[in-house]
């Protein structure tokens, strides 16, 4: 993400309607959300929304796209978000303050030198502290839809591993959603979507996600469409 960033996609609002898959990782990641919270890459607010249920001293939401950040910024003055959000427009590299979590739901994929991004959020984090990263998973299942929101890449555990800041343990690399991982196959390999319709999002989310649950237990995580990875700040 540069200083001019403006995101390409348009899938913010289709993907709102995936409730159940938003319920089921949130429960994997709200466990490090606490105290003085950095969520790059804020979107339209759902993140926020999902998230954010007030218990944090702070949550800023960090912005780079300026029309999406002014939206942001009447919801705000709406009061649309918990009475701790607070809105910047940029990128990390513009902030100076410490911070206990932060986090990147979908969004260290678009960002080019994603080793980078994550050395300078280390060097905001606080001892003890925690980043969490959601993001596709496997190279292999890039396609067009990825390309048209202007995904960099997918990742699978070693390349997350390859890119642990200094600094910093990663404590947790596992893959989400089996079923959704071959209904991604399918699109890669003979529907070649550049965007699901919001009948085949409410039928992934409907039906899908709840059997991914199981078997993702079941699997040990071995593989998903997505991977949730969570680093430590140790020293």
């Amino acid at each position: 993400m540069s200083e001019s960033f403006k995101y390409p996609g348009d899938e913010l609002v289709l993907f709102q309607h995936a409730t159940n898959w938003k319920k089921y990782f949130s429960r994997a990641i709200k466990p490090y959300i606490k105290g003085n919270v950095l969520e790059v890459g804020a979107g339209i607010g759902s993140t926020t929304l999902l998230l954010n249920d007030g218990s944090a001293s702070q949550w800023l939401m960090l912005e780079p796209d300026e029309k999406m950040s002014a939206m942001l910024e009447k919801r705000i003055d709406a009061k649309e978000f918990p009475a701790n959000c607070r809105l910047q427009t940029g990128t990390i590299g513009q902030l100076n303050s410490t911070f206990d979590t932060i986090i990147y739901i979908d969004v260290l994929e678009h960002i080019e030198n994603d080793a980078e991004e994550l050395k300078k959020a280390a060097a905001l984090l606080k001892t003890g502290g925690h980043i969490v990263v959601l993001s596709p998973a496997f190279d292999h299942l890039y396609s067009p839809f990825d390309k048209a929101i202007g995904h960099c890449r997918r990742y699978n555990k070693k390349m997350l591993q390859r890119i642990t800041p200094e600094g910093t343990q990663l404590i947790s690399n596992r893959y989400y959603d089996t079923v959704g991982y071959f209904a991604a196959l399918m699109n890669k390999l003979f529907l070649r979507q550049k965007y699901p319709t919001l009948k085949q999002v409410k039928f992934w989310d409907k039906w899908m996600v709840p059997v991914s649950k199981i078997k993702d237990n079941l699997l040990f995580h071995s593989f998903g469409k997505s991977i949730i990875a969570v680093w430590k700040k140790i020293n």
